[in-house]
């Protein structure tokens, strides 16, 4: 099985992670003969038939789910202390997986003219899409226009600034806004869900513009109109929006969350309103995703 590698933010260390049903992600998108066999006949049923995904998230769940969050969070060193809540106080596996964190454990850059992270996930981003060398795997990168269902969209956004934000089993799933903004209604696009672990996108880029999403549009003061997509998984048990529509909130505020499972973001920035930091790119150019926390600056207004 092939390792993934990181780049934590924090420590400044190169790390492996620790993937969530690895051997269940290998066997469905490997490149072994068995693998491909298997993926042929199992993977359209569980990526394109929402049930599997509902009725796993369903037994998540269930207060019968609750005895895997102990052994959870000391298997994957979930850090219990940052929970706003104690663990037990939780009702079920679920209940742990959207955990609220206490405020102080996630400061935000307060600049105006700085963008935070959206979350605590892994990290990959492009200064200019269309100079984009490839994503996980050399020349291999997703149709924007696909991706927003949108040709004037795509036209808008094919040179502007690129955001991938991996979301694992073990992260906080709550999202928030990079900054202060005005958000449109989010935008349903129906679709499968395949997995969004590199195993799964270094042999298909394009699950990104294929699966479930929602994208919304954040009018900004600083970094002109950004998208921001929510891309559901296997066994996302749904994508849940928290936030007002058509009301301005302000950067680090809530977003919304995912129920169990992987999942994923996507941000687009207009061409010329965004630098992002340097280390980001400097790792994302080196073929690293970069390990960040919500709060972390992202980048400064041009």
């Amino acid at each position: 099985m092939t390792d993934i590698t990181y780049f934590d933010r924090n420590t400044k260390q190169y790390e492996k992670e620790h993937v969530y049903g690895a051997v269940f992600l290998h066997c469905l998108y490997g490149n072994g003969f068995f693998c491909r066999v298997l993926s042929f006949f199992i993977l359209p049923l569980i990526a394109k038939i929402s049930i599997f995904s509902k009725f796993y998230g369903w037994l998540q769940k269930r207060s019968s789910s609750l005895h895997k969050v102990r052994p959870f969070i000391k298997k994957f060193q979930v850090d219990a202390t940052e929970f706003r809540d104690p663990v037990m106080s939780f009702t079920s596996f679920n209940d742990f997986f959207i955990r609220h964190l206490k405020p102080q454990c996630r400061p935000f850059a307060v600049e105006d003219n700085t963008a935070i992270l959206p979350a605590d996930a892994r990290y990959l981003v492009y200064q200019n899409y269309a100079e984009c060398p490839g994503i996980f795997v050399k020349e291999k990168t997703f149709s924007l226009e696909k991706l927003l269902q949108s040709s004037s969209l795509a036209e808008r956004y094919k040179e502007g600034g690129l955001l991938i934000a991996r979301l694992c089993p073990v992260d906080y799933h709550r999202y928030h806004f990079p900054c202060d903004a005005k958000p449109s209604q989010p935008m349903l696009i129906n679709g499968p869900l395949y997995s969004v672990n590199p195993i799964a996108l270094k042999r298909n880029i394009e699950y990104l513009t294929e699966n479930k999403r929602y994208i919304t549009e954040l009018e900004t003061k600083h970094f002109g109109k950004v998208l921001y997509l929510e891309i559901g998984a296997t066994y996302v048990g749904a994508i849940h929006h928290t936030s007002s529509v058509d009301k301005p909130v302000k950067k680090g505020d809530e977003k919304g969350y995912f129920s169990f499972g992987g999942s994923c973001l996507i941000l687009l920035f207009e061409p010329n309103t965004i630098q992002f930091d340097q280390d980001l790119l400097e790792q994302t150019s080196k073929g690293f995703e970069v390990r960040g926390l919500l709060g972390q600056s992202l980048g400064h207004s041009i």
